[in-house]
């Protein structure tokens, strides 16, 4: 273990072993770091937050503070949960859970850039990518291996499926589903995340089940329900009913495929 003279750590707060603290942190109570974690410069941990094994914090991130939410009562007790081999660059910031003993969840092998921020009660499944300036209001949802790019900002209570791309500058106010990339400020579908399928293994027969489901969903004037019902009859399995579900269980509504949509889903033009 190694820890700078000019970092504050608490006596109460549990350090596992090999963990390097560098200069100027404050590591306060109730705070548990795993084994072989690396802390950079000038980190502020506080409490109920919990860090896997094997991450890496660089300069200025502050885990654990207070939610931004004006209902939030000052003596709740709530946390921040981070898994194991995380990287956590410059200046993000994760706000514990604003409701008593709930909590803000980062899976394994994330990766954080610079300035990025996760707002209380979201929770990123595991090998989650947040670019740069990424910004995550409270109690949004992130499946694994998506990606949020650069200065895209997401409204709370959106899920955002698994293996789905927001490109930069977006804003999503809908849910994304599985695969899919999104761009615009006005939760425009581009596609399917092709590159993204290919490079997480998916075969050729998986890839056309899921471009048929999104044909289905997008592309063949059926509404919700209809699309929902042909989806499972031809993909009673796999991928394709992983997207039939998110759909499904979707609250807010789901991002579009290029013009506007109606309620039930149907495409509409511009004007509405």
């Amino acid at each position: 273990m190694s820890i700078h003279p000019t970092a504050t750590v608490n006596p109460k707060a549990e350090l596992g072993a090999n963990v390097t603290i560098g200069p100027f942190c404050v590591i306060d109570a109730a705070v548990k770091i795993g084994a072989n974690t690396r802390i950079g410069p000038h980190v502020t941990i506080l409490p109920f937050t919990t860090i896997g094994a094997g991450c890496s914090l660089h300069a200025n991130v502050v885990l654990g503070d207070l939610p931004q939410d004006l209902a939030f009562k000052a003596d709740t007790i709530s946390y921040v949960r981070i898994g194991t081999n995380c990287t956590i660059r410059e200046g993000v910031t994760i706000h514990r859970g604003t409701k008593p003993e709930t909590e803000t969840v980062v899976g394994d092998g994330c990766f954080l850039m610079v300035n990025s921020h996760v707002a209380h009660n979201c929770r990123l499944c595991n090998n989650v990518i947040l670019i740069n300036g990424a910004l995550l209001a409270g109690y949004v949802e992130v499946g694994e291996r998506a990606i949020i790019s650069g200065n895209a900002v997401v409204h709370q209570f959106c899920r955002i499926g698994k293996l789905a791309m927001v490109s930069g500058n977006s804003a999503i106010s809908k849910d994304l589903p599985p695969f899919c990339t999104v761009m615009s400020s006005r939760n425009n579908i581009a596609g399917l995340n092709v590159v993204g399928l290919r490079r997480a293994g998916f075969g050729v027969p998986d890839r056309l089940a899921i471009k048929r489901a999104f044909h289905t969903l997008y592309q063949s004037g059926l509404n919700v329900t209809q699309a929902i019902a042909q989806i499972r009859a031809e993909s009673p399995t796999g991928p394709a009913l992983e997207f039939c579900e998110f759909v499904e269980q979707s609250k807010r509504g789901i991002c579009r495929f290029g013009g506007q949509t109606d309620e039930d889903g149907r495409q509409t033009t511009d004007d509405g």
